[in-house]
């Protein structure tokens, strides 16, 4: 059995700083409280949840949240006549994007907050968007529906990698 050509693969995870902020800092409060109400014996609050309760909640968004960001990831491949796109864990297998459907693809520079309203799976005025981070990345154009744009930090490869892509034999 051969190994499928993989022209480019290319994962990405977030990481813009505020991000992280908010996130463990919405985190630490978890933290403090289980510390304070469960190991030194306090009181967290004017009218504190039971221990129970409060250790669940910190196992969950004290640890969960920040664990759950630091393993979202958006992986991008691009295999002979096939780009698979895959935002994990919100897509358990690959989408999958045959590029005899595409009819038309560009380098963009775009801004996310502007165009898609943030990033991640994003849906705008200008059509559909996978992106983690940064501004750059390649928008597809279909016959038969909106644009989607993949958002990359090696915009220029995989522009590339889709143009040799689209001239292979399946």
């Amino acid at each position: 059995m051969s190994k499928e050509i993989i022209l480019f693969r290319e994962r990405q995870r977030f990481r813009q700083f505020w991000l992280w902020v908010v996130v463990l800092g919405v985190a630490a409060i978890f933290w403090v409280g289980f510390v304070y109400q469960v190991l030194l014996g306090g009181q967290y609050g004017n009218r504190p949840v039971p221990d129970v309760q409060l250790s669940i909640l910190f196992v969950l968004v004290g640890l969960g949240l920040p664990y759950f960001f630091y393993r979202m990831s958006l992986t991008t491949e691009v295999r002979p006549g096939l780009v698979q796109v895959r935002f994990w864990p919100f897509h358990v297998k690959p989408r999958q994007i045959p590029l005899h459907l595409v009819r038309d693809f560009e380098r963009v520079t775009y801004s996310p907050i502007g165009d898609y309203g943030g990033w991640g799976i994003r849906w705008g005025s200008k059509g559909k968007a996978y992106n983690m981070s940064g501004n750059e990345g390649v928008k597809l154009y279909f016959y038969n529906r909106d644009p989607l744009l993949i958002g990359s930090q090696r915009a220029g490869e995989l522009f590339q990698a889709i143009s040799e892509a689209r001239q292979m034999k399946v």
